[in-house]
């Protein structure tokens, strides 16, 4: 598995979200209850940038239709047969890397 730097572990604060482009791919890096997770940057419906939208426990509400994401799974809450791309995730040494797979 290949890893991509994409931020210092302490600029994300626990609750927060913050957009990343590893490699040039649009990620949404987001931390809840102490774990760091990525996924699409990217709304489903209408590709609308999710960075901009609102995280509520662990749940990322896409801010140009209130499509709603668990962010964990990247599960569409309202249609289970969407979902956005999920990456996984890695700290070291305080630094926060993706795998894009």
């Amino acid at each position: 598995m290949t890893w991509t730097y994409v931020m210092d572990e302490t600029a994300l604060p626990e609750g927060g979200m913050a957009p990343a482009y590893p490699l040039g791919v649009n990620v949404v890096v987001a931390r809840v209850r102490g774990a760091i997770y990525a996924v699409s940057g990217k709304c489903a419906h209408m590709a609308c940038p999710l960075f901009t939208g609102a995280l509520e426990a662990s749940i990322l509400t896409c801010p140009c239709h209130d499509w709603r994401f668990d962010i964990q799974s990247g599960r569409f809450l309202d249609a289970p047969e969407l979902a956005l791309a999920v990456y996984p995730v890695k700290t070291e040494a305080g630094k926060v890397f993706v795998s894009l797979g």
